[in-house]
């Protein structure tokens, strides 16, 4: 039997003032060989609270769902969150799909106070940033 940890406890000295300060948290999940889709959750100062796996998919696709993100959140006590997901392929651009689900995290958020303030698509190559892009 393979257990996984879904959650992972950060040093709440690691504070997020750029998305290139998470990916060393993330890094791990861009060889992956299925999308996983992770909430890293923020306190107020925006340190890192935890880092919660949400789901885990197929090669290309992974089902997400507001109840499931926005749950760890309110569980972290966050003040905001920026979202993440691998893939596989090692293309960094997001899929249409990618930009709907921000947008509806993004607008769940907004109704729950709790600030969705990137998405972040890693990969071996690197990440891509929504909000660096302008995409939020």
């Amino acid at each position: 039997m393979i257990y996984q940890v879904v959650s992972e406890r950060t040093a709440a000295d690691i504070k997020v003032t750029m998305p290139g300060d998470l990916f060393p948290l993330l890094k791990k999940y861009a060889s992956k060989r299925q999308e996983h889709f992770l909430a890293v959750t923020l306190g107020g100062t925006q340190n890192v609270l935890r880092v919660n796996l949400v789901s885990v998919g197929i090669l290309n696709r992974t089902l997400i769902h507001p109840r499931e993100i926005f749950y760890r959140a309110i569980k972290d006590n966050a003040c905001a969150l920026i979202l993440a997901h691998n893939h596989p392929s090692g293309d960094l651009n997001p899929s249409r799909e990618d930009r709907e689900a921000t947008e509806r995290l993004v607008k769940a958020g907004k109704l729950m106070g709790i600030q969705v303030l990137d998405h972040l698509i890693i990969s071996k190559a690197g990440f891509y940033s929504f909000r660096e892009k302008g995409e939020m």
